[in-house]
């Protein structure tokens, strides 16, 4: 259900089918320059596609003038309450006005800013939030906040209709999240325009990025949303891009930089596990491709559990191996299991993105994996081995099989 309509926000299209757009705000006065501008580089660097800043001040959209010019990536400038504010905005060149029509003074003033924004052939991004809806939706907020919430965003998109003006995407958010799922399920039905979500007020770094990541994680599996921004209590606005990112990695709807995967360990962990995991994480900062590396604290499913990454470390209380795509490269001793990791990911990329494999360090890992596998456990790879001999004696004994002579034949498989 992605929208119809596409806007440009500073040469990055937002909706119509284009990549959902990440977003942040920065968490600084914004005629704090240098903090500003440190903020946005970072934020940037981090992988914000769009930035927003704050306008509540006269030296705020002064400094905006600069802010745009600087700016590695488009600007947006939010306002709230004061329209005079939106105008300077626009003229100093904001890629975008974030506008609540709700609370700007009326829409007489709303008029004036769609006016200017016509003139520049600039989009604006209105909408609601809880805790800002008109007045005469306050009771409805009470008894049935989504059709509250619903309401008031259809408002103000007939408001710009009416205004003859469609550049712009809307946003309605909420601080709960069934009811920022349900009132965006809603006004997807309604609107052709581009959907900007958020929980808004989500709450630390820990709770909101969970609430955050099930809101808007929902609409997105569905299709609905084309921008987004994880709104988290934190003063580093770039921890909102990377858990905004990894939203998007989980729904393979964009790819940057590397994927770590790692088993959630069980009584079988011979090793310290959370601090591979914590190195590993590190050391992956450095790479900007989406390569997908595993980390599995046994040899329990051999490494069929892990079978598509890229590349992979399985291990036990003194040693453990290095695998690539399912297939065993080398042993090690646990405590070089990260350094001969990233030794094997440089060699990946060093040759041209060719796995390096030595069968004689390769022969003797499959050794090892085949020591220290639980013989009990139905592996990916026993698995398949079973369902391969089956297939040869059901080929060996024509259309008449005995399922009760059959290894497999009628038998459920435990992964576990």
């Amino acid at each position: 259900m992605a929208s119809q309509r596409q806007i440009t926000v500073g040469g990055v299209p937002v909706g119509g089918g284009a990549p959902v757009v990440v977003q942040t705000m920065t968490k600084t006065e914004t005629a704090n320059l240098p903090a500003t501008m440190a903020q946005i580089r970072r934020v940037a660097e981090a992988g914000a596609d769009l930035v927003r800043v704050a306008v509540p001040r006269e030296q705020d959209a002064e400094a905006l003038k600069t802010i745009v010019l600087e700016s590695p990536i488009p600007v947006i400038a939010d306002i709230h309450f004061n329209h005079t504010l939106a105008l300077k905005s626009l003229d100093a060149g904001a890629a975008c006005v974030r506008l609540n029509p709700g609370n700007i003074g009326g829409p007489e003033k709303v008029a004036e800013v769609v006016a200017r924004a016509k003139e520049l052939g600039t989009p604006l991004r209105v909408g609601v939030n809880s805790g800002s809806l008109p007045r005469h939706l306050r009771d409805l907020e009470f008894t049935n906040p989504v059709q509250a919430l619903v309401t008031a965003a259809v408002e103000t998109v007939e408001l710009m209709e009416r205004l003859d003006f469609n550049n712009f995407k809307v946003s309605m958010k909420s601080t709960s999240v069934p009811n920022t799922i349900a009132s965006n399920r809603l006004l997807a039905q309604r609107i052709p325009y581009p959907l900007h979500l958020g929980v808004t007020e989500a709450g630390t770094k820990w709770s909101g990025s969970l609430k955050s990541a099930v809101g808007l994680g929902t609409l997105l599996a569905d299709g609905i949303g084309d921008t987004i921004r994880i709104s988290l209590s934190t003063f580093h606005a770039e921890e909102e891009v990377k858990v905004a990112w990894e939203v998007l990695k989980a729904l393979k709807l964009r790819d940057r930089g590397p994927v770590l995967i790692a088993c959630p360990t069980c009584g079988r962990l011979q090793f310290d596990m959370d601090s591979v995991v914590m190195e590993v994480e590190r050391r992956l900062a450095a790479y900007e491709d989406p390569i997908e590396v595993s980390i599995l604290g046994c040899a329990v499913n051999g490494i069929g559990e892990a079978r598509h990454a890229d590349f992979g470390i399985t291990g036990a209380k003194d040693a453990g191996m290095i695998f690539s795509k399912g297939e065993p490269l080398k042993k090690v001793r646990t405590e070089r299991l990260v350094d001969e990791l990233f030794a094997e990911i440089d060699k990946y990329y060093a040759a041209g993105k060719q796995v390096v494999r030595d069968e004689a360090a390769a022969a003797e890992a499959a050794r090892w994996l085949s020591d220290n596998e639980d013989a009990t456990a139905m592996t990916p790879e026993r698995l398949a081995a079973l369902e391969a001999e089956q297939a040869r004696r059901e080929a060996d004994a024509g259309p008449a099989i005995d399922e009760e002579a059959s290894p497999v034949a009628g038998r459920r498989f435990s992964r576990a």
